[in-house]
């Protein structure tokens, strides 16, 4: 089976490093809930993070940024930023401005990264069902070309797949 022409291959997406590799969650399995959606909205499914996690996708590194922006309580702000890395969704790096103390800075990993996924299908599904009058804040477009993109069903051929053709199953089959 081929995709239309125009469609990128799997392999190549995984070249890219674009496909992320799963990672067993740390800890104790037992009390962790079984489904994925649930365990990621355990540390995601508040608004203050995945606005965090925007800022900082977009350049803005600094906690003093990060507030300004977002006009939260610096409280708030510190018990996210503690959160996302403890999770190992950001990563600090120590920075000092003449005559000031050392600070962290605040940086995207590869699980952060990767929610950057996630991220714009929000931001594609908010753009479709609660648009603004004056149309979407931002728009994704594929950096070596500025060809708009957008999310969406794609299979172990690259192939993209309409959602109506997508069904989740309880237990995923395993393969060997």
């Amino acid at each position: 089976m081929r995709c239309k022409p125009g469609r990128t291959g799997l392999s190549d997406v995984r070249e890219a490093g674009v496909v992320p590799q799963a990672r067993p969650v740390a800890g104790p399995k037992d009390d962790e809930p079984a489904c994925s959606i649930e365990r990621s909205l355990q540390l995601l499914g508040d608004r203050w993070s995945l606005l965090v996690l925007r800022e900082i996708s977009g350049g803005k590194h600094r906690f003093g940024e990060i507030q300004s922006t977002l006009g939260v309580a610096s409280n708030l702000l510190s018990a996210r930023l503690k959160l996302l890395t403890e999770a190992g969704v950001l990563r600090t790096r120590t920075y000092q401005e003449a005559g000031s103390r050392h600070r962290q800075s605040y940086h995207l990993t590869q699980a952060g990264l990767d929610l950057q996924l996630v991220m714009a299908a929000l931001q594609q599904w908010g753009d479709r069902h609660r648009p603004r009058p004056s149309g979407p804040s931002a728009a994704r477009r594929r950096l070596s070309t500025g060809t708009r993109v957008r999310v969406g069903f794609v299979d172990e051929a690259g192939c993209e797949v309409p959602p109506a053709d997508v069904t989740l199953r309880a237990r995923p089959e395993t393969t060997n």
